[in-house]
């Protein structure tokens, strides 16, 4: 009898602790998601991610540390331009000397655009973003800036990129060039990079073109004839490696390392983000995969 009872309440206490034991794998099970989501290590200097729907941080890494841009700063080139009041997209743009010798001079990434040629504003923000065009980007503040003369028309440019960072309440973000070739404080941070990036992508014009594999522009030539020039490949690899990248921009410099600024959209979701001062093209393109991942992950 003894042995029977003590059975019975063996039996039972077994039972309680597979229940508990049940009940407590359910609840780790219920957890598992939330914690198997660790943040990636990236060797850039700087990263950082948000929920483009309403600005929340996904990932951070000295988000808020100062650093150069490089051509990422053509974000923001192109932002001013689509800004402007009544713009004319096909407006025509006569490419100077100037632009052709300022890239020769400064050895710097160029659309290769021919002296003389008439070219759009729509084409020359092609050559800006995709192959980074320092010489498209030096066109358009041409354009764009006010003054009598070459110099101050940059200048005046150059200051309407630093008014539209003090609109967006960028406190970190300084820009001393229309392309990123700057004169020692040309800098911004990972945060304030997307939240640039993020505003422009607010322009159906802008994000057509960042997410444009490749281009190619048939300009007016001095006499009056079209010339189809080569094609303008988009430095941003991800474009054709990741799931539903959608831009944004490179950059790179001695100062700068190798930047980029990242979109990807899944669903109804996008994650938008910078990493600055990686250690090679493709490293960019790793740091920026993980936080994209890492992104999804944490949207569910």
């Amino acid at each position: 009898m003894k042995t029977g009872i003590k059975a019975s309440r063996l039996r039972r206490a077994t039972a309680v602790a597979l229940t508990t034991g049940a009940v407590l794998v359910t609840g780790a099970l219920a957890a598992a998601p939330a914690q198997a989501v660790s943040a990636p290590s990236i060797v850039a200097k700087g990263g950082y991610a948000m929920n483009n729907a309403n600005g929340s941080t996904l990932f951070t890494k000295k988000a808020d540390t100062r650093l150069s841009t490089g051509s990422t700063t053509k974000i923001m080139t192109a932002k001013v331009v689509l800004a402007q009041p009544n713009l004319n997209l096909d407006a025509k743009v006569t490419i100077q000397k100037a632009y052709s010798d300022y890239v020769v001079k400064n050895n710097a990434s160029q659309a290769h655009l021919i002296v003389g040629d008439k070219v759009t504003v729509r084409q020359l923000l092609y050559g800006l973003m995709l192959p980074s065009g320092c010489d498209a980007a030096y066109a358009l503040a041409d354009k764009f800036g006010s003054g009598s003369t070459r110099d101050a028309r940059v200048k005046s440019f150059i200051g309407k990129m630093n008014s539209a960072a003090k609109a967006l309440k960028l406190t970190n973000t300084h820009f001393d060039s229309f392309d990123g070739i700057g004169k020692g404080s040309n800098y911004s941070t990972p945060r304030d990079l997307t939240k640039i990036a993020s505003s422009a992508m607010k322009s159906s014009t802008f994000r057509t073109i960042v997410k444009t594999k490749s281009y190619r522009a048939k300009t007016i030539t001095k006499t009056g004839s079209t010339r189809t020039m080569a094609t303008w490949t988009n430095t941003n690899t991800l474009l054709g490696s990741y799931k539903g990248a959608i831009g944004v921009k490179t950059g790179s410099g001695p100062e700068a390392k190798y930047c980029l600024v990242f979109a990807a959209t899944r669903g109804s979701k996008t994650v938008i983000g910078t990493v600055l001062a990686s250690s090679s093209i493709n490293q960019r393109a790793t740091d920026a995969t993980k936080i994209l991942n890492y992104g999804f992950a944490r949207l569910g």
